[in-house]
């Protein structure tokens, strides 16, 4: 008998997340990595657990996560989208407690391209009266 899985893509900044969901005791893989080897900061972590504390089913499934692009924090948030995403395959109810909490929304804030004769986006070299 095949195991029942649930899968939700996730998005942010240039991360992309290919999230599957399984019955299971709360484990999380990221990258063939336990989610403490994976990503450092603690902030993160709970971050990626936004979308279980919503809807009440911390534990209750197994997480694992194909992620490439981006740094940590894009990567958590685009972790964070895709399980919120998977959950809506799970039961169809936990649409209103995640989307009351913003989770199935795309971030959709990209970094400013830098503009010509400028530092960065904005900064430009000081200003010389003289």
């Amino acid at each position: 008998m095949a195991k029942v899985q649930y899968i939700g893509t996730g998005r942010r900044k240039n991360s992309v997340a290919r999230v599957r969901l399984m019955p299971g005791t709360g484990k999380i893989v990221m990258n063939d990595k336990a989610i403490e080897e994976y990503i450092p900061h603690a902030d993160l972590r709970a971050v990626i657990n936004q979308p279980f504390a919503a809807t009440a089913t911390e534990g209750a499934y197994d997480v694992f996560v194909n992620v490439h692009g981006g740094g940590y924090s894009g990567q958590s948030g685009a972790t964070r989208h895709g399980i919120a995403r998977a959950l809506l395959n799970v039961d169809p109810d936990f649409r209103a407690p995640l989307k009351s909490a913003g989770l199935l929304t795309r971030d959709s804030r990209m970094v400013e391209r830098k503009k010509p004769g400028l530092k960065k986006a904005r900064k430009a070299s000081q200003f010389s009266k003289r």
